[in-house]
């Protein structure tokens, strides 16, 4: 798969919030941005769930039927707008009605096909599913980069789909050899 990527788009990669941003919406945050233009930019905060909502509610409300297990399913809590939308971010397959590349091992999706086969255990084996996501205006993204309140650096998929979501801020600042403990505020 070949993806056109304009040169100062951030798509496909992490913003990680430097100490000093104190917004609680972003503080100490992970955002991987799927998708970035003039227009602004969309990205979903994979360092933070909700504590009590999980799988289980999800297919419940969608009337969903789902394998053992699959209830568990921790659900992100994206960002801040569109807070009862859901979003996956995935790897393959990348064949859902409402796919998005991102890079070409990294997608977005929010169709029902691809949350009916995440209940039966079925589609993608590396997933995150939010709620809610993270969007910047036009222009707006760039003059918070420039103010320092975030670090960017290409977008890891281990971190995103394996890493403890605890460790996720300071392991994404470690890509750019940055200990965050040692910046102030």
């Amino acid at each position: 798969m070949m993806l056109k990527k304009d040169a100062h788009s951030l798509k496909g990669q992490f913003l990680i919030a430097m100490p000093s941003l104190l917004d609680p919406n972003f503080h100490q945050t992970v955002t991987c941005i799927c998708e970035h233009s003039v227009e602004g930019a969309l990205g979903l905060v994979i360092n933070r769930v909700y504590p009590d909502l999980t799988g289980l509610a999800i297919f419940e409300e969608l009337d969903l039927p789902f394998s053992p297990g699959r209830e568990e399913i921790p659900i992100h809590l994206g960002g801040p707008v569109h807070k009862g939308q859901l979003f996956i971010l995935h790897g393959p397959p990348f064949d859902w009605e409402g796919n998005h590349p991102i890079t070409a091992s990294l997608a977005l999706s929010n169709s029902r096909d691809i949350l009916e086969a995440l209940a039966r255990g079925e589609g993608p084996a590396a997933f995150m599913i939010a709620m809610g996501c993270a969007g910047w205006g036009p222009g707006q993204l760039e003059s918070e980069i420039m103010a320092n309140a975030w670090l960017t650096c290409p977008a890891d998929e281990n971190i995103i789909f394996k890493a403890p979501i605890a460790r996720r801020w300071e392991m994404a600042a470690k890509i750019l050899g940055i200990d965050l403990a040692l910046l102030t505020d």
